[in-house]
């Protein structure tokens, strides 16, 4: 009785074992995604530029292209000199990966405190980030982000 409890105790920990690294390879963008909220609602430049790889190309919406580490800091800090974050995420999320490379795609809500005073600002729309492991880091080499377009006009009766 006591070796079939040892042979069942064995078999969880060999399966067990042998999910992780299917866990290790779905972390993928998600990895970085949950990296960059942490920062964001931080209100961490330094953290959030760091989820970026050197050759990594950012697309935000009402903002200019921006290539490398400097550019990325740039547009980051336009936001954080005028907003403070007060609330980061992305609902519909979904990630794929495969060997080093990782996508993800949904949607995004940023939630923004005007440092000037005022109402909250409340920018809500589409993203897809491609992610690469670079020194068995996950890190951003391309995130592009648009906001959502006006809904329809109505219809005319």
């Amino acid at each position: 009785m006591r070796s079939l409890g040892v042979s069942r105790g064995i078999l969880v920990c060999a399966l067990a074992l042998a999910a992780l690294p299917a866990v290790a390879e779905e972390a993928g963008a998600a990895a970085v995604d949950a990296v960059w909220m942490k920062a964001m609602k931080a209100n961490d430049l330094d953290a959030v530029v760091g989820c970026y790889a050197p050759e990594a190309v950012l697309w935000l919406p009402d903002a200019p292209e921006a290539r490398g580490p400097k550019e990325i800091r740039d547009v980051y800090a336009g936001y954080f000199s005028n907003y403070t974050v007060t609330d980061a995420s992305l609902p519909n999320a979904t990630y794929q990966t495969s060997s080093d490379l990782s996508a993800s795609w949904g949607n995004f809500i940023l939630t923004l405190q005007p440092k000037k005073g005022g109402d909250p600002v409340v920018l809500k729309g589409r993203f897809i980030v491609v992610a690469k492991r670079i020194g068995g880091r996950w890190l951003y080499v391309a995130d592009h982000a648009s906001a959502n377009p006006p809904p329809p006009p109505a219809a005319k009766p």
